[in-house]
């Protein structure tokens, strides 16, 4: 079954622009019901671009989850999706602007009065590069609370913690396994790019078998992206940026390597001076211990 790699940014937009997709796949991430999601304004789903190091995608949604009792929570969706190795603090720096954003948050009447509560932050990252230290190709970081003296944990939740910590989940794109486990590595096997096929990197064989029927919806969005014209040519452009980006990733390290050679030569030249400074100092010294005038 051929389908569209959404590892390039306009396919990985196409696909979460359907909303229905969109709830399906961020409900098995998160192991959560969503039940509705609301997309962020489009001025908030973009691009952030360096020209010398790396590409993210982000893009934003606040979704309504139902809990298991029944009543609903209200949480914010944040997903970047990044090619290379990249730079952490862009992370936070864009974090920092969501804990910032006083639209991320939902009004609520409390005896007749207009009160702000902040939306709790999901956040999900797709990575086109492996972590360093960590093999497994999903990994799942959530909040827990424990008491500080006993060591007991807590069930209890506070606006307080919950707005100010927020629970993650990254996934290792080339660490996908053909070896599926669970139903979210199934459905995450529509990123693996182990299934590129030979002669066309925009696109994947997937053997849509192994996927199971609540998914189908992600496989057939991303076959109709197969299918889109303009989809295919927005990922020959980002291919020409890509190995723009690349060229100019080699010339600025070529750049910073020759840098770094010429200051290292700089500095066996600067010891050198040293040390035959030093050794003319001890021969004048031996010279006059000597009796002899080394301007002689």
């Amino acid at each position: 079954m051929f389908i569209a790699n959404p590892i390039y940014d306009v396919v990985f937009k196409y696909l979460m622009e359907d909303k229905e997709v969109a709830i399906l796949l961020i409900s098995e991430i998160l192991s959560e019901n969503v039940v509705d999601l609301e997309f962020k304004p489009q001025e908030s789903i973009g691009e952030i671009r360096d020209p010398h190091i790396f590409t993210i995608y982000r893009m934003d949604f606040s979704a309504k989850i139902q809990l298991p009792n029944q009543q609903f929570k209200q949480v914010l969706i944040e997903i970047q999706k990044a090619k290379f190795h990249t730079d952490i603090m862009r992370f936070r720096n864009y974090l920092g602007m969501q804990y910032s954003n006083k639209e991320n948050a939902v009004l609520e009447q409390n005896k007749g009065k207009e009160i702000r509560h902040a939306l709790p932050i999901h956040s999900i990252y797709f990575l086109g590069h492996r972590l360093e230290n960590i093999e497994a190709p999903i990994v799942q970081v959530k909040r827990a609370y424990w008491d500080g003296t006993t060591g007991e944990p807590i069930s209890a939740r506070e606006e307080f913690i919950e707005s100010l910590t927020h629970d993650s989940i990254v996934i290792q794109i080339p660490q996908l396994r053909k070896e599926m486990r669970t139903d979210l590595e199934r459905l995450l096997s529509v990123f693996d790019q182990s299934y590129v096929v030979s002669h066309d990197k925009h696109v994947l064989d997937i053997d849509d078998e192994q996927i199971p029927e609540k998914f189908r919806k992600v496989v057939r969005r991303l076959i109709k992206a197969n299918s889109e014209e303009q989809v295919r040519q927005n990922m020959n452009v980002e291919d020409e940026y890509l190995e723009d980006l690349q060229a100019q990733e080699r010339q600025l390290l070529k750049a910073k390597e020759e840098a770094a050679e010429a200051k290292r030569q700089a500095e066996q030249e600067r010891q050198r001076a040293e040390e035959e400074k030093k050794r003319n100092e001890q021969l004048m010294e031996l010279l006059k211990k000597h009796g002899i005038d080394p301007k002689e």
